[in-house]
């Protein structure tokens, strides 16, 4: 027997995020996960009218390809995904991982290799910027393991707050956010190690509610390039090629990482990665979360970067519909959740006090606080 939340989720991605229209061709990449619902994706295409293409991945394999990659190779195998991509109108990526860390040991230039000519030319130059596409991870017993929950529990977890929550109510309650930030030119966020100001004057902002991450529930712009100054401490663990990161703290000059430094002996290969390129080093991303069933990190950026009350600050790519101009092969989510029991911490809008401690604080946007929006 088929479980009916697989259909529900399909018809989610199909229906509300890519939003399938009959002839469209859909590029379904499924790693690690149950075939029944990779079945269940392909019937939920089929049946919106579309033509699915499908490709599955192994990440026990894919780390082996890592390992080995040259130029050339990533060079070719990219240019082969590259023409497949910009063949079809919508992709729905679904990533299962056995192992959070499977490519911890994959020598970083080697993994260079691979963000370079596959994922930087494949997916951030053709998949986000020509489809409608989505992405989500599949639970398994490694992030119910990461979440400190039991495998049954965190399946229950996993499929109220990617299908359970309402994003037409999420969708309503981001607009006076959305006009608020489109009239926005200063931020000033402070809390325990952070105090930081920025620019986002120009830029433009994008509110998300379930159309290209599962689950969702943010609202995301970009600093002016070089306008970052200051210092931030992030507070939830993240994970970076295959690594579990802590405690990172950036400081900026300029718009520009100028120190950085990670718990763990990790400060080394911290800055190794913000090395890559000149872009890796400016932010591409600033976005506040909001959904209210994500509470705590589980070392899954698409899970933590929309934990209530947090926000995410990004070295690296910045993305069209906000665009700063910057370039990086990077783009790397690092969570700061603003919580009392995180330590808390205020964020200010032209002076304007618009988040306390998690929550937000003028009456208009009270409607995106957790209370409001399900829990």
């Amino acid at each position: 027997m088929r479980d009916p939340r697989y259909h529900q989720l399909a018809s989610l991605l199909v229906n509300h995020s890519c939003k399938v229209k009959p002839g469209e061709k859909v590029l379904v990449e499924a790693t690690d996960i149950p075939t029944d619902f990779t079945v269940e994706l392909i019937r939920a295409i089929d049946a919106a009218g579309g033509l699915p293409v499908v490709s599955t991945y192994h990440q026990s394999v894919m780390r082996a390809l890592y390992q080995v990659a040259t130029d050339s190779q990533m060079e070719f195998i990219g240019s082969i995904e590259k023409a497949r991509m910009e063949g079809v109108q919508c992709y729905i990526g679904v990533r299962g991982s056995h192992n959070i860390s499977e490519t911890s040991d994959v020598p970083g230039d080697r993994m260079a290799k691979y963000e370079k000519w596959w994922w930087h030319e494949v997916h951030s130059e053709v998949r986000v910027k020509k489809t409608r596409w989505v992405v989500l991870r599949w639970p398994n017993p490694s992030m119910a393991q990461a979440a400190g929950m039991s495998v049954e529990a965190f399946e229950d977890f996993y499929f109220n707050v990617c299908a359970g929550v309402d994003y037409a109510k999420m969708t309503e309650a981001q607009k006076p956010l959305l006009d608020l930030m489109n009239r926005t030119s200063d931020v000033h966020i402070t809390g325990p190690g952070t105090d930081l100001r920025f620019s986002k004057k120009g830029i433009a902002t994008v509110p998300c509610a379930g159309e290209c991450n599962v689950p969702d529930g943010e609202i995301f712009t970009c600093p002016v390039k070089n306008s970052v100054q200051g210092r931030i401490t992030f507070n939830a663990e993240t994970l970076y090629r295959g690594t579990v990161f802590n405690g990172i703290s950036l400081t900026f000059v300029d718009g520009k990482i100028v120190e950085a430094t990670a718990n763990g002996g990790l400060t080394n290969k911290l800055n190794e990665i913000l090395d890559a390129d000149e872009g890796a080093r400016y932010i591409g991303e600033f976005s506040l979360a909001f959904n209210p069933f994500i509470l705590k990190p589980m070392k899954d950026i698409l899970f933590d970067e929309k934990i209530a009350g947090s926000f995410h600050f990004t070295p690296g790519q910045a993305y069209d519909e906000a665009d700063n101009g910057n370039r990086s092969q990077i783009h790397w989510d690092m969570v700061l959740i603003q919580r009392p029991e995180y330590g808390g911490g205020e964020i200010y809008f032209d002076g304007q006090l618009v988040r306390k401690d998690g929550l937000f604080v003028l009456p208009e946007l009270l409607g995106l606080n957790p209370a409001n929006l399900g829990a």
